[in-house]
């Protein structure tokens, strides 16, 4: 009777420990530590993301549903969950952010600029698991299928006609959400409720933005701005130079090198006058820091994951629309793909009247005739700023009493930071206890940077003395290792969000200028003030101008939402 009693019991406790969906969810408890040690991201609140959990367990009942009986059927079902955990933390770790349901249409974008052995990586870790599991999918049941899907189904209607309703729901299901750390709130409540919940945020927000839809008061308030620089500016050019990936090796408080990484001629230039700008992205999406410095508002994904995507080419009051309408000549050079990030319209609805890329990438006339770019895959710096010096050289002589904004985008720097053996090989070592061979790269990569910057602003100043010459970077860029690197090494401060300073330089009719830390989004505010030899700041408080970095996004919403508006508006 015992023994037939203790099989009975042991039969039931391998059932148990056996069911597929208690070994579900240990190897999702399993995959929130793997995450924790090597993306960062805390398994504390594990236990308590219900929310999360029950849409995991859909997911997975779902999936091991439609697919054919099997000895790894219950695996081959748990496989495109966990993919798609794997999937958000791998973008967390390269480029800063939690990935949002928006930014998904964003992938394939990211995916052109792979190197072949992480599109190899792709291709094994993603691509193949996932032809694997539809190839065991039993298509010839579509009935359980469509009805499998159905709860789905109704919660993307939920979330499409109820945005409002559905994310207070979640909200009060959930734990704490943090509104101005998407981390927090993964590490609260989960990454596919998180998702879910910021997407009905999104639809919501562009909702919002109807109210906003009033073109005759918004070009009135453009003109505000541009009648004041009629009026009260001194005409002077702007040169506004955004630079991809432009990292200061020095920053690194844990690092040293067998090297100055700076160039003498930088140092000799710009000593101690090297400033910082916090960018609203790590690691990528260069649009977004464009967006901040050239409109002078947070890019703040409320309608797009990349504001860039929202502009249709209607005019906005961005600074260069402003500077346009004020009578400046407003050029706009870019040193990639014009079809990436929806540059060309965005540049067009931001005020730009002529946009200029490398010939080899584009149609469209274009002084920017540059030499093949060889082993390191993009245009160096000292080539793309040439071109346009002599470009700025002659635009001045032929055209003289017109005031030119000059914008330019570089794109030398890029991951994966290669080197041309034959023109730049590589000159200093980095010595620290974490190896990143991507920063070993970039030290080199700026001391040749540094000198070409050097070159090209002492070159500027002799075509163009009384002008304003600004150069930022867009973002620091991913490194091997990501956000572990900047924690490890000691980068700026060593803060939590220390990695989304970058070097800002300013150089005012001549002479370096230092100013205190400020935001991309308070570029505008510079530009403008300079322009008005101080009367801009002081009708308007700039907050640069007193080193507060405290974010204004709550400030600056309706002035978001109203920009964002009339840059979506059908052409």
């Amino acid at each position: 009777m015992f023994k037939a009693d203790s099989n009975k019991f042991f039969t039931a406790l391998r059932t148990v420990l056996l069911n597929r969906y208690l070994l579900f969810v240990g190897l999702l408890y399993l995959y929130a530590k793997f995450s924790a040690n090597y993306f960062g991201l805390s398994d504390s609140k594990f236990s308590q993301q219900w929310l999360e959990l029950l849409i995991a367990l859909y997911l997975f009942s779902y999936l091991y549903a439609i697919l054919r009986p099997g000895r790894w059927r219950a695996l081959l079902a748990a496989l495109p969950v966990l993919l798609g955990y794997l999937i958000h933390d791998i973008y967390y770790l390269m480029y800063g952010k939690i990935l949002r349901l928006i930014e998904v249409k964003e992938l394939p974008e990211l995916v052109q600029v792979l190197t072949a052995g992480q599109a190899l990586m792709l291709i094994i870790g993603v691509g193949i698991p996932l032809l694997i599991f539809f190839l065991a999918v039993n298509y010839r049941k579509p009935r359980i299928i469509a009805l499998g899907a159905l709860p789905l189904a109704l919660l993307v209607i939920d979330i499409h006609f109820a945005p409002d309703s559905f994310a207070s729901g979640v909200q009060q299901l959930s734990n704490p959400v943090v509104t101005y750390s998407d981390r927090m709130s993964v590490e609260n409540n989960g990454r596919y409720s998180m998702m879910l919940l910021r997407e009905a945020e999104r639809i919501s927000a562009t909702e919002k933005t109807a109210p906003y839809h009033d073109r005759p008061a918004y070009e009135q308030k453009t003109e505000v701005l541009a009648d004041a620089i009629r009026k009260d500016g001194n005409r002077r050019n702007v040169h506004l130079i955004v630079m991809e990936s432009f990292l200061d090796p020095t920053l690194f408080q844990k690092a040293t090198f067998t090297r100055n990484p700076v160039h003498p001629d930088f140092a000799s230039l710009f000593g101690s006058k090297l400033g910082l700008s916090i960018s609203p992205v790590f690691g990528g999406a260069t649009s977004q820091a464009e967006f901040e410095v050239l409109c002078g508002v947070p890019a703040l994904r409320k309608l797009s994951s990349i504001e860039f995507n929202v502009f249709t080419g209607a005019k906005t009051s961005c600074m260069p629309g402003v500077l346009e309408r004020s009578g400046y000549r407003t050029v706009a050079t870019n040193g990639y793909k014009p079809d990436f990030f929806n540059t060309l319209p965005a540049y067009k609805g931001i005020g730009f009247e002529e946009a200029n890329f490398p010939r080899e990438h584009t149609s469209l006339d274009t002084y920017l005739d540059v030499e093949p770019s060889g082993e390191e895959g993009y245009i160096f710096d000292g080539d793309l700023l040439q071109k346009n010096l002599d470009y700025v050289t002659t635009a001045l002589k032929e055209n003289p009493e017109q005031p030119l904004l000059n914008y330019v985008l570089t794109i030398y720097g890029h991951t994966p930071h290669r080197l041309d053996s034959a023109q730049r090989p590589e000159i200093l070592q980095v010595q620290s206890d974490y190896a990143d061979e991507h920063l070993q790269r970039v030290a080199n990569q700026f001391y040749y940077r540094s000198e070409a910057i050097a070159r090209y602003v002492r070159d500027l100043i002799e075509v163009d003395k009384e002008s304003i010459i600004i150069l930022i970077s867009d973002h620091v860029p991913p490194l091997r290792n990501g956000l572990n690197t900047y924690r490890e090494l000691d980068y700026v401060d060593s803060s939590e969000k220390s990695y989304y300073y970058n070097r800002l330089l300013v150089v005012e009719n001549g002479k370096p200028q230092l100013y205190p830390t400020m935001h991309h989004y308070d570029i505008p505010d510079l530009v403008l003030d300079y322009l008005t030899d101080g009367k801009h700041c002081k009708e308007r408080a700039c907050a640069y101008l007193n080193g507060n970095t405290t974010p204004k996004q709550e400030m600056q919403l309706a002035e978001y939402f109203s920009l964002m508006a009339h840059a979506s508006e059908t052409m």
